[in-house]
């Protein structure tokens, strides 16, 4: 057998473990497990919100909304296997920044994540015309607008 027939597996192996390096390691679905809890300061991590819901869609895997969660973070509501504990905190705000102002693009795109009873309740109380938090607890988002609550 020549040299480079046998470097075969071995390359085999090492291209399948690097595939596997590559992808997002998100071990138990969870805003407290991934540290995201405080939002997005700017567009790169917006993005990281929009992956993480792409990639608990993709794979029906559970998330969970276990602790504090504050702007971009209230977008994980979407995802289709949620649950929130009643013990979590949500924050609602426009989005956008304070150096920069409320975004419509992206106070929008948030918006487009939750129920309708909640985009109502948020809009109706202007929670998204202003920077300010507006907090929900989780057993509220549970108990008013019907999202799974964790067991």
């Amino acid at each position: 057998m020549r040299k480079w027939q046998q470097l075969v597996p071995a390359l085999g192996a090492l291209f399948a473990l690097w595939c596997f390096a590559a992808q997002p390691a998100y071990a138990d679905g969870s805003v407290s497990s991934l540290g995201m809890g405080y939002g997005a300061r700017n567009s790169a991590e917006f993005a990281q919100f929009q992956s993480v819901i792409q990639q608990y869609n993709a794979s029906g895997e559970r998330f969970r909304i276990d602790s504090h969660c504050q702007s971009a973070c209230t977008m994980f509501l979407s995802i289709r296997n949620v649950c929130v504990s009643p013990n979590a905190t949500l924050l609602f705000h426009a989005g956008g920044t304070r150096l920069r102002g409320i975004s419509p693009v992206r106070t929008q795109q948030m918006l487009d994540t939750y129920n309708a009873a909640l985009q109502q309740y948020v809009t109706a109380r202007h929670f998204m015309d202003t920077l300010d938090f507006h907090s929900i607890s989780g057993s509220e988002i549970i108990k008013r607008f019907g999202y799974p609550a964790c067991r």
